[in-house]
């Protein structure tokens, strides 16, 4: 029997119409038992030789994994990013690829938003003094007397410079992959964006060429009290780098919801000027309904664009 594989850690089948649809042509569905990130290993295992397609989360499907996989024909990414899968060899095997940008940007969008407002205003550090018995009258900034500089004006990128605008901050982007930029946004290099941007908020994806593009040397180069954001990808930040900015004070803040290893465990966790986030950035009810929905019906038409199964 032809078996697809749900390996986010949790997934809603029962009012998914797409997948009632592949379980009415006769597929069986295969669940993550473990209910968590899945290793290498792992994926190996649930991916056996029955299995055709698979609702991705975000464990590494590597060339080692994909290689096991002799009859996965379809993967559909329920998220935006597609650094956890090794492209290069997913189209050397014939494995077609998909992902739903569309889906979770509102919700990271405002989560980043949550983020900057959070760190602008200290509002972890307030509610953990005042549960402790203080009463601090914190003074913090406005997000409307900020530069905002948005890195990356993709599907999640675009939105939050324009809550920015609509907070009446003066934003700033750099993409050098786009030729318009949203009303009311001034593109820029990254440079210039780097040394003049009061709030830095990154919205690219992973890759070699972006590893650590927020490093020890960009940190040093950035404004005095300057606040960094990153609900993207872990990896874009050098998370030693920033830790040390931010106990010497060269940086006010940052926020961070995703990280180069996951659960995070490293030098962040010992400041007390950060916000640290599980990687719940698409976690909006509404938002994660749409994803599931959108990356059930990629799987779908994948299957049946691989002749795996009938349309109709």
């Amino acid at each position: 029997m032809k078996k697809f594989v749900i390996s986010t850690s949790s997934f809603g089948i029962d009012n998914n119409p797409h997948i009632q649809q592949l379980l009415q042509k006769g597929l069986q569905v295969v669940s993550n038992p473990h209910k968590r990130r899945l290793t290498e290993d792992e994926a190996m295992t649930l991916l056996d030789d029955d299995v055709v397609g698979m609702i991705a989360g975000i464990e590494p499907l590597t060339e080692r994994v994909l290689q096991s996989a002799n009859n996965l024909k379809v993967i559909s990414r329920c998220g935006t990013g597609m650094d956890s899968v090794d492209l290069v060899a997913a189209k050397q095997l014939g494995i077609t690829v998909l992902n739903t940008p569309e889906a979770p940007a509102q919700a990271v969008a405002e989560l980043t938003m949550g983020l900057m407002l959070s760190a602008l205003r200290q509002i972890c550090q307030t509610d953990q003094a005042v549960r402790t018995g203080e009463w601090p009258r914190t003074q913090g900034g406005l997000l409307a007397a900020q530069t905002v500089g948005v890195i990356g004006l993709g599907h999640i990128g675009r939105r939050v410079a324009n809550l920015c605008h609509a907070f009446e901050a003066n934003v700033i982007a750099h993409d050098p992959h786009i030729s318009h930029v949203p009303t009311g946004v001034t593109s820029v290099s990254f440079d210039q964006l780097i040394a003049t941007a009061d709030i830095i908020s990154l919205h690219v994806p992973y890759g070699p060429e972006l590893h650590h593009v927020l490093n020890a040397q960009t940190v040093e180069n950035m404004k005095p009290g300057a606040i960094v954001i990153n609900a993207a990808r872990g990896g874009l930040v050098d998370e030693e780098a920033l830790a040390a900015a931010l106990n010497t004070g060269k940086l006010r803040a940052a926020a961070l919801d995703t990280f180069e290893q996951e659960p995070y465990q490293g030098p962040l966790l010992e400041c007390s000027n950060i916000i640290l986030s599980s990687h719940v950035g698409s976690l909006a009810k509404e938002a994660r309904q749409n994803m599931e929905i959108e990356a059930a019906e990629n799987l779908l038409r994948g299957l049946i664009n691989a002749g795996l199964i009938n349309d109709g």
